[in-house]
């Protein structure tokens, strides 16, 4: 939004779901709205695509069924299922409005701003396990694959090709099926956790309570209090007396109004007569301080004013707000925080009570507020954004995407108070943004567990998009989004059109690092997985300083003792790729027998290979496995795929283009047990496939290999460590748990159905020996546990530096000021310092 105290963009949501987002969420606002700048990652809970998707089922089932004839159409309907055969989901880079076909409209000349339909939850394919191979077998002994005929719904998306125009999408795509094999026996749905019991009403609601989301929101309830709130919210909904039909309308127009202002001489060269000064009100959670710093030091001028709101469960983030304030007398962090919920009412109380604080600063004298959050950049200088704001005094730069101002319009508050107003002919339909929708990506209800409605997210920008923000046809000075941790480099090219480039030797200048713990959060704020690894990251820097040359190799000057907790720890990435973790932590030197600081960089190792000699199929280009599928960036967030016994693994697949096959995936424990085995048809467009396959839990900690087949030949092996957990609740681990966590699943099966008829046939033997001692490593703890958790993560993370952070007896440790690697290097991308005469710090 970018007005005055009338306005701010926001996104609308699907008439599908906003009667019931307005029934769980508005408890004291009159409206829900969702805030397009809101720096969640995710995004407006929202509105129309032009173009209708298909999907597709795709079934994997466990035996042979027999094929269909040579051109017999399969027919395409959900195969049923039977002995051993299982049903997942698949979530897949595709979708489908499950909604009748709509008129395509055009929100405006240039609807790169325009929000997107919502779409209903995905369920793109049917997965089966597989216990025996085909019983067809074709000369040669390789069994053959099934023709593939029907239409699935892997989506392919070219970053590369990205316009500056958003254009309709309404090609139907093809993409993986799966292979029909014969039933064996039914499997039982996974055991469920228990829920605990929901708070009983203070008060009996005095109306049936039948809506799905107001459920939802019931049982997600903790208190009575809220429970009783939801209820009355929902039964006013369901009188018809929580909202009016219409508002009352002052504006002395028909219909929308719109001021239409397009592109004027808004360059710097003549400066305004009387230059306008903006508020720009900044929101932001999670740990990217640098990002936020780097678009603050963008955006800063003496002559304007920054108000920081910092989440409520954002506390690194909050006290790294709090010192950059400290710097400068025109910036200020809200004396409140509240923890803020996409598309929430949440949000819209944030944004009024932080206009009323505006409104209440004397001291502060402004024109205009703008809101931006950490995902958010700008695209064109601050000299040029108060030219053309100075030119346009008095108007309201907010983007609405209803048609009648006189209804309440979904995404809702700003735009329709000002559409309804006598002020409405200042209203003008434009936020001043360019927004990376890709609706194939952002429109697949990714964060139905936040919120209880569908809604979409703007992708990340990367490099390919650079000339958009250059070929835009409306006025636009921000773009959104901007990840650095997807892509930093984009944002480099920003700051290079924007106010120069940096010099190629500028230090840090193509590193990025991101904060995931810090020792003020306490171990508390830690899992015991993410614990156990921090832990062992330090102790393999331990042992790289041991094995650094030293002037005397009898002295004991480089070697240590770890003690006390991890003091920070940080991703690291250069280029815009992963290159593992830092962890600053305490050891004791063993010469002096004093304490020093030292940072470790744990690099992982290459987790994946091709077979070799290659395989003549060749579209497999990449596996991995890890948590947290990022299915819009397409990209594991936890990075580094830090598994414990107790999480679920994603295989994710990344094609190249070629005619349609049928791949075998393979899961293998670390006692080479088959855990899980299926068929995936790829169509020769898919671009990437993932599955998550129901595995018992706990796994068998080690290394793990997924093996991916082609006519039961190997293409490519995957690696991934399932690391054993050193702590229990942040507490050294005890036997009995110990037992409990590192004994694999329950008579060693991790399906219904046992694989082991596979193993002669993939050439896995099995080994009593690698069982027995997999069963004694199951009642390890203390230094004999760390020995064994040391052991396996060094077999996938390199200890590829340590330096000290303050002063080391180690003559061979650099220090970290001084290491490019190291979070305590120069980073001047993201460093700030005092204004210059100009007033910028950029």
């Amino acid at each position: 939004m970018v007005g005055g105290p009338c306005g701010r963009k926001l996104a609308r949501r699907s008439r599908s779901t906003l009667i019931a987002a307005l029934t769980v969420l508005l408890v004291q606002t009159l409206i829900v709205w969702n805030f397009s700048s809101l720096d969640t990652g995710e995004e407006r809970g929202s509105v129309g695509s032009n173009a209708r998707e298909k999907r597709d089922r795709v079934g994997f089932h466990k035996a042979d069924t027999g094929y269909p004839k040579s051109g017999q159409r399969r027919q395409h309907h959900q195969p049923p299922l039977g002995k051993g055969a299982f049903k997942q989901k698949q979530q897949s880079d595709s979708f489908q409005s499950q909604r009748s076909r709509e008129k395509p409209r055009t929100d405006s000349n240039n609807n790169e701003n325009s929000v997107p339909k919502d779409f209903d939850a995905i369920d793109n394919s049917n997965f089966g396990a597989r216990s025996q191979p085909p019983r067809a077998t074709p000369r040669g002994g390789v069994p053959e694959n099934p023709p593939i005929l029907s239409k699935s719904s892997n989506e392919v998306i070219q970053y590369g090709r990205a316009k500056a125009h958003t254009t309709r999408l309404n090609r139907t795509h093809r993409g993986a099926e799966l292979t029909p094999l014969r039933p064996q026996q039914p499997r039982r749905p996974r055991p469920q956790p228990t829920a605990a019991p929901a708070p009983p009403y203070e008060q009996p609601p005095r109306c049936e309570i039948s809506g799905k989301e107001a459920i939802s929101a019931l049982s997600r309830a903790r208190t009575s209090e809220c429970r009783q709130h939801i209820a009355h919210t929902y039964c006013q909904h369901k009188d018809r007396t929580l909202m009016p039909e219409r508002v009352a309308r002052y504006c002395p127009l028909e219909g929308k109004a719109n001021a239409n202002i397009q592109w004027g001489e808004d360059s710097a060269e003549s400066p305004p007569a009387t230059p306008v000064r903006i508020a720009f009100v900044l929101v932001v959670h999670g740990r990217a301080a640098r990002q936020v710093q780097r678009l603050f030091k963008a955006i800063y001028h003496s002559s304007h004013f920054y108000y920081i709101h910092v989440d409520k469960r954002s506390d690194y983030l909050h006290r790294q707000m709090v010192a950059l304030a400290s710097l400068y007398p025109n910036v200020r962090v809200t004396p409140w925080r509240m923890a803020t919920i996409w598309g929430g009412a949440s949000l819209l109380t944030m944004y009024l009570r932080s206009m009323g604080d505006l409104l209440a600063m004397t001291d502060w004298s402004w024109d205009f507020f703008i809101n931006l959050s950490a995902a958010d950049y700008p695209i064109r200088t601050n000299e040029q954004l108060v030219s053309f704001l100075s030119r346009h005094q008095g108007m309201n730069f907010i983007k609405s995407h209803g048609r009648d101002n006189a209804r309440i319009q979904r995404g809702s508050f700003f735009h329709t108070v000002l559409g309804n107003s006598p002020l409405c002919e200042k209203a003008v339909d434009n936020n001043l943004r360019i927004t990376n929708w890709n609706r194939k990506l952002g429109c697949k209800c990714q964060y139905k567990h936040i919120v209880d409605w569908c809604g979409c997210s703007p992708n990340d920008f990367k490099p390919p998009d650079f000339p958009r923000f250059q070929q835009a046809a409306r006025p636009t000075f921000f773009g959104r989004k901007f990840e650095a941790a997807i892509s930093q480099e984009v944002i480099n090219q920003l700051d290079g059109f924007l106010f120069g480039g940096l010099p190629a030797d500028t230090p840090g200048l193509s590193a990025y690092w991101e904060n995931v713990y810090d020792e003020p959060d306490g171990v508390l704020s830690l899992t015991d997985t993410r614990l156990t690894h921090y832990h062992a990251f330090a102790r393999l820097g331990l042992s790289h300083a041991a094995s650094m040359p030293a002037p005397d190799p009898n002295a004991s000057s480089c070697r240590y003792i770890p003690i006390g907790q991890p003091v920070a720890v940080h991703l690291y990435f250069l280029s815009d790729v992963f290159q593992g973790y830092l962890v600053k932590h305490h050891a004791t030197n063993l010469a002096t027998g004093q304490q020093e600081t030292l940072e470790t960089w744990a690099a992982p190792k290459t987790a994946f290979r091709l077979a070799d000699p290659p395989n003549r199929f060749s579209r497999l280009e990449f596996s991995e496995i890890g948590t947290d599928w990022d299915g819009k960036e397409r990209i594991f967030r936890n990075f580094g795929s830090l598994l414990g016994p107790m999480d679920e693994p994603v295989a994710m697949q990344r094609w190249g283009k070629g005619s349609n096959v049928t791949m075998t995936v393979v899961w293998v424990d670390p006692t080479n047990v088959i855990a899980a085995t299926y068929d995936i048809l790829i169509e020769g467009n898919a671009e990437f496939t993932h599955y998550r396959p129901p595995l018992k839990l706990p796994l068998r900690p080690g290394v793990w290999t997924v093996r991916t087949l082609y006519h039961w030949s190997q293409v490519a092996e995957t690696r991934f460590l399932v690391t054993p957990l050193a702590y229990s609740q942040r507490e050294p681990l005890r036997q009995e748990d110990s037992v409990r966590l590192h004994s694999g699943p329950a008579k060693n099966s991790y399906m219904e159905q046992s694989f082991h008829g596979l193993n002669p046939l993939l050439k896995i033997p099995v080994h009593l020996a690698q069982v027995e001692e997999a069963e004694r490593n199951a009642r390890l703890t203390g230094a004999e546990l760390e020995a064994w958790v040391d052991g396996l993560v060094g077999e996938m993370w390199a200890g590829s530096g340590v330096c000290a952070a303050g002063t080391s007896a180690c003559p061979a440790l650099p220090h970290c000021k001084e290491t490019p690697w190291s979070s305590l290097s120069p980073d001047p991308k993201s460093q700030l310092g005092p204004p210059t005469a100009q007033g910028r710090i950029r």
